[in-house]
């Protein structure tokens, strides 16, 4: 099993999941991040991390939210590692309550 990272963390880009993360399988986009599902063990340490709730157990993705599940694994074998802490988006604010995002990742 694998966390998956979903709608709330696209146009915020909230890093602190990352920092407590002891694989380092988290991946950088544009503005999202996502979780290899290959690389992930499973630890939960950075669910609880997420400032916008944005991390779930891919048993506990809410349904209309499963097609993150592809989207962390077809992405992360796309985009650099990211393995250090960074400032979020400098609009996070405005997008952290925001929902139904994802015509908003970018690629």
């Amino acid at each position: 099993m694998t966390f998956v990272v979903t709608d709330s963390c696209i146009q915020c880009k909230l890093t602190d999941c990352v920092e407590v993360c002891p694989v380092d399988c988290f991946y950088e986009g544009p503005n999202f991040l996502v979780i290899h599902p290959d690389e992930c063990i499973d630890c939960a340490l950075c669910e609880p991390e997420c400032p916008v709730d944005a991390i779930y157990s891919e048993d506990d993705v809410p349904a209309e939210q499963q097609q993150f599940i592809e989207i962390n694994a077809t992405l992360a074998e796309q985009w650099p590692n990211i393995t250090e802490k960074k400032d979020p988006l400098p609009d996070y604010k405005k997008w952290e309550k925001v929902q139904n995002k994802l015509q908003y990742l970018e690629k």
